[in-house]
């Protein structure tokens, strides 16, 4: 990249700005301020040489309209060619002098944050309102579409889900044992996994593997539907986007979730019941542990959490997809920002959980 060139010098009727190069956005960087500088401390005349320019862009002519406005006196314009000097025409027309613009960046922040939630919450309202009005646009609904996103999203995972449910369970056995046999309890090693992954760990690692398998794969397919202008066409034909394309993948997201927790809980289980064995403990005493601190509640408190889950995880990702901007940039966009909503907003909900499964006693 060639950078602008800039010499400063005084002659007999005051300071004179020679600027050579190419006047661009990209190439006045180094010399901008320099010559600001220079035209608000000349005294008497100020003349801007542009001789030596080969290129000006309206970067170039907003430097130079800077010089003039900023210098209080006379200026002079020195080997100006016809066309930036239309140009810089245009902007005293366009930029009357002095004015300017404040924005308080608290305004920018609050206005940005706030556009966002309205986004989300009137999308979410969209969504309810077409699966309220769901029998009456079955039309609409392929059921081609659902088998085929629960195969690629529940079947297709479960391969990775096995994987992380008993790379888990062994890690939590062994970093639970090492306190545990401090006070002789090892074999409470087997309640403490069990129940941390019926409960806690199997939905939400199940979340963490959805959002980014499947809440991702829905962003990208409906933002490279966006940007293809088909969500526009199918909306001109009088076919609902929302109940053509939200609502499958969301009912998906929702199916699916429940099977991905019981596979971590199973693989989870196994990984946790073979660091066990390695210590010394038979499968009949583990088995007897599991069954005495977990119930049948424990499981489906977890389920019920996989569910809410899904739905959340589907949403985001339809949404992140349809708000997706133009360009292939904006897939991509999309993609990562549907992985992050969905773990951080599974993440909220879980901590609410919490909350209200402590205040029911549960």
């Amino acid at each position: 990249m060639v950078a602008a060139r800039l010499d400063v010098a005084r002659d007999g009727a005051g300071t004179v700005i020679t600027l050579g190069g190419p006047l661009t956005a990209t190439s006045l960087a180094p010399v901008w301020t320099r010559a600001v500088d220079a035209a608000r401390r000349a005294d008497g005349g100020l003349a801007i040489d542009l001789g030596g320019a080969d290129l000006v862009d309206t970067s170039g002519a907003a430097l130079l309209l800077k010089l003039e406005r900023d210098h209080q006196g006379t200026t002079e314009w020195r080997g100006l060619a016809e066309r930036p000097e239309a140009l810089m025409t245009r902007l005293r027309e366009a930029v009357p002098d002095g004015a300017t613009v404040k924005v308080p960046a608290r305004t920018v922040v609050r206005g940005s944050l706030w556009r966002t939630f309205i986004v989300r919450v009137t999308f979410f309202g969209e969504t309810i309102l077409a699966t309220l009005g769901l029998p009456g646009k079955v039309r609409f609904l392929r059921g081609g579409d659902f088998f085929r996103l629960t195969e690629r999203a529940g079947i297709q995972a479960m391969p990775l889900v096995g994987m992380m449910g008993f790379l888990i369970g062994m890690i939590l056995a062994f970093q639970s044992a090492i306190p545990m046999r401090q006070f002789g309890a090892d074999i409470y090693v087997a309640a403490l996994v069990s129940l941390s992954l019926f409960r806690e760990l199997g939905p939400l690692l199940a979340a963490v593997i959805l959002a980014g398998r499947t809440g991702s794969a829905f962003a990208a397919e409906l933002g490279t539907m966006v940007v293809n202008e088909e969500v526009a066409a199918l909306t001109t034909m009088g076919i609902d986007a929302e109940t053509m394309l939200v609502i499958p993948r969301m009912a998906a997201a929702m199916v699916v979730m429940p099977a991905l927790a019981i596979g971590i809980d199973i693989s989870g289980v196994i990984g946790m019941g073979f660091v066990m064995m390695i210590l010394g403990f038979p499968p009949a005493a583990i088995l007897h542990q599991i069954q005495l601190a977990t119930g049948p509640e424990d499981l489906l408190l977890g389920l019920f959490k996989a569910v809410v889950f899904g739905a959340a995880i589907g949403l985001i990702g339809c949404r992140a997809g349809l708000t997706a901007g133009g360009g292939p940039r904006a897939v991509g966009e999309a993609a990562t920002s549907a992985v992050v909503g969905g773990i951080v907003v599974t993440i909220l909900l879980d901590g609410l959980f919490a909350v209200i499964f402590y205040r029911l006693g549960l």
